[in-house]
């Protein structure tokens, strides 16, 4: 990869965060007109994105960054009221920037004027009087303007030719070339620069903006800019005049391009400003667009080979753990102060890179009140979103794969659950429906939550519809959740008529897949007239756990450790036998389900009595507890993940495999999937348990 590459590269990386900020920042402009903060914010944003456009040569993604630059810039001046219809025009610019990137990095064809409209709109609030009923025209002043690159300028990316094709946007640019500075050809380093340029540029525009256009192209301390007035006052200034010739000259040499973009009509109708309002919104500008970087952008690629390495070394150091407890007891005491100090290095290892892949997830809720709004204007329902947790963080590969299901959640949740305002009101519901968006840590695992206040499942229309389709028998027996659970079916949908927003049934189950995929999984409580709460639980990441090695029979199992909530060794008086099968366990007047691992694994060997074994209590994602009945508990071992689906297939209960420290493979126990296998057994009402119980120990 070239250096042009890798600048590349670096700028569709940072287009992409850019773009995503910048939707931020008009989703909150949208909600407060008056926050300047987002209004500088997405200035920023676009004006970076222009930046690194021109920088690397994408011209017509720096050309309608302008445009819409333009457009921010009225807005910033006070020349533009913010209102709905332009925060809906920079949406719209926002989504065809993002498309813009997109097609540059990927090489995707993008009909050529695809910006046209956009532009004709972002034009006719050029000239539109908002603020002022008889706004005066703006003056033409001369400015004269220094280059003075220093001699990395050009292997910075800068480029003389475009800085002058940006300028001429703002009025009649003269150029004139100090060549002073060049040395003999002989010693003459063609990759450093050696020009100077003087120019002078009559122009309406206001020396805050032409800063920006330099900032584009250059260090603060390359330029100069002096506002001399107007072109009549100024003109028998010598230091400033600039001869006919000294033009041609000057133009023939560093500008030879004939085809130059056209002016942006926004940047010529401003109103005139007080030099000290220029002077103060200049250094605001600067100020804003030059913060301090106090980080550096890694390839995600690189990062994902850092994880493995540390995997690497996290087994390595497992294997040495194993063969020094097969050594005499106190033998080699360094080397086991070795082997131990070497465990803790790698576990910091670990967290440091785990750190530094992690993301908060508010990457993906900052999304989500656009999307409410534009559903709210598809059907007509007043909505409000309440969120909360967006500083949880999590693996920044599990992060990418969220958007798709987050989505369609919330779609079906305001298609299906939320019902229109008189209907609400009529309920006894405000008329505004409520979207919650939650994130919250539980142990190793991240729960992201959905819940709206709508009308909840109709189970009943579920469950015909599944019987109408034949994906169920007439005469199944369910229950409540195992009902519900059909909106994961394929093919499967309750709404009355295919709409854009939902109706095919091939949403919930796409949703259900990814978050699988991710070693995750999917619940819904639902209480019908009330609304409907969907649970996605994800593991935080993908790389390495803390672990509790169990053996049962013959074989090795990691539970989670965040999982574990204690073991014990049961005894018989608290042990019962359900009618339908199964065991539950009697802990300080709770009653327990227990998992027989030996039994639903198929392990020979294994202790089918739980007063032979082990019971450990462990939670599930939404807090449950079952018991897992073990053979025994080996210890405690930090362990790294192995996907099972990609290298043998998906297995209800597994959330992947490892390798121990004897080289061998151990199954990671998936403890709500044990559960959801346990089938109705596990979720069995706990009160009848305890009360069949109570009558047998009478």
């Amino acid at each position: 990869m070239d250096e042009l590459d890798e600048l590349k590269q670096a700028f569709f990386e940072e287009a992409e965060e850019q773009l995503s900020d910048l939707e931020a920042q008009l989703a909150a402009l949208a909600e407060s007109p008056a926050d300047a903060a987002s209004l500088n914010g997405a200035f920023r944003s676009v004006h970076s994105i222009k930046g690194g456009a021109t920088l690397v040569g994408f011209a017509r993604i720096a050309d309608f960054a302008h445009a819409v630059e333009s457009l921010l810039h009225r807005m910033r001046s006070q020349q533009l009221a913010v209102d709905t219809a332009v925060v809906a025009l920079l949406l719209g610019s926002r989504d065809l920037l993002h498309d813009l990137v997109r097609a540059a990095s990927t090489g995707a064809d993008l009909a050529d004027g695809a910006e046209a409209i956009f532009v004709r709109q972002i034009d006719s609030y050029a000239g539109r009087p908002i603020l002022s009923q008889n706004p005066a025209p703006s003056p033409q002043r001369l400015v004269r303007l220094q280059l003075m690159p220093a001699a990395d300028y050009l292997a910075r990316g800068g480029d003389p030719r475009r800085l002058f094709a940006e300028l001429r946007r703002h009025g009649a640019l003269s150029v004139v070339v100090d060549t002073s500075a060049l040395p003999p050809l002989e010693a003459l380093d063609p990759g450093a620069m050696h020009l100077r340029w003087t120019m002078a540029l009559e122009t309406a525009a206001t020396v805050a903006q032409l800063r920006d256009v330099f900032a584009a192209q250059a260090r603060a301390d390359e330029y100069e800019i002096v506002d001399c007035g107007s072109p009549a006052a100024a003109a028998p200034d010598s230091s400033i005049a600039v001869s006919s010739a000294d033009v041609q000259v000057s133009a023939a040499v560093v500008d030879p391009d004939a085809a130059e973009p056209p002016p942006a009509k926004g940047d010529k109708d401003m109103s005139a400003v007080s030099p000290s309002e220029r002077d103060t919104a200049a250094i605001a500008v600067e100020d804003a667009i030059a913060p301090i970087v106090s980080s550096i952008r890694v390839d995600l690629d690189r990062m994902d080979k850092l994880v493995n390495l540390v995997g690497e070394l996290v087994i390595s150091q497992a294997m040495l753990a194993e063969q020094l407890h097969a050594l005499p007891t106190g033998q080699f005491p360094q080397l086991a102060r070795g082997i131990e100090e070497l465990s803790r290095h790698a576990r910091d290892l670990q967290e440091g890179v785990m750190a530094m892949r992690a993301q908060p997830v508010q990457s993906l809720f900052s999304r989500v009140p656009r999307l409410l709004r534009e559903l709210s204007q598809h059907t007509g329902k007043r909505l409000q979103l309440v969120s909360s947790g967006e500083d949880t963080e999590i693996d920044k590969t599990v992060i990418e794969h969220l958007h798709d299901p987050i989505t369609h959640m919330i779609r079906n949740a305001v298609d299906h659950g939320i019902e229109l305002p008189e209907a609400r009101v009529t309920r006894g519901k405000p008329p505004v429906g409520t979207i919650r968006l939650v994130a919250r840590q539980a142990g190793g695992r991240i729960i992201i939550e959905i819940a709206d206040d709508g009308r909840g499942i109709d189970r009943d229309r579920l469950r015909a519809r599944a019987v109408e389709a034949g994906l169920i028998a007439q005469d199944r027996q369910m229950s409540e959740e195992e009902t519900d659970n059909l909106i994961f079916l394929p093919g499967l949908s309750t709404a009355a008529a295919v709409s854009s927003i939902s109706g095919r049934g091939v949403g919930m189950d796409i949703v259900r897949r990814n978050i699988q995929r991710l070693g995750g999984r999917v619940m819904i409580r639902s209480t019908p007239g009330q609304g409907a709460a969907f649970y996605m639980s994800l593991p935080l990441t993908l790389a390495v756990l803390d672990g509790m090695v169990i053996r049962v029979g013959g074989e090795t199992y990691i539970v989670p450790l965040a999982n574990v909530v204690e073991s014990l060794r049961p005894l018989a008086k608290d042990v019962h036998t359900l009618v339908g099968g199964g065991d539950v366990l009697s802990v300080r007047g709770e009653y327990v389900p227990l998992a027989h691992i030996g039994g639903m694994f198929g392990v020979s060997g294994a202790v089918r009595d739980p007063t032979d074994g082990l019971v450990m209590l462990v939670e599930t994602d939404d807090g449950g507890r079952i018991g897992l009945v073990v053979d025994e508990i080996v210890g405690q071992q930090q362990v790294v993940i192995k996907s099972l689906e990609t290298n043998y297939r998906a297995i209800s209960g597994v959330a992947g495999a490892t390798i121990l420290g004897n080289g061998r493979v151990a199954l990671i126990v998936d403890v709500s999937g044990l559960r959801a296998r346990m089938g109705g057994q596990a979720y069995a009402p706990m009160a009848e348990a305890g009360a069949r119980a109570q009558r047998e120990q009478r």
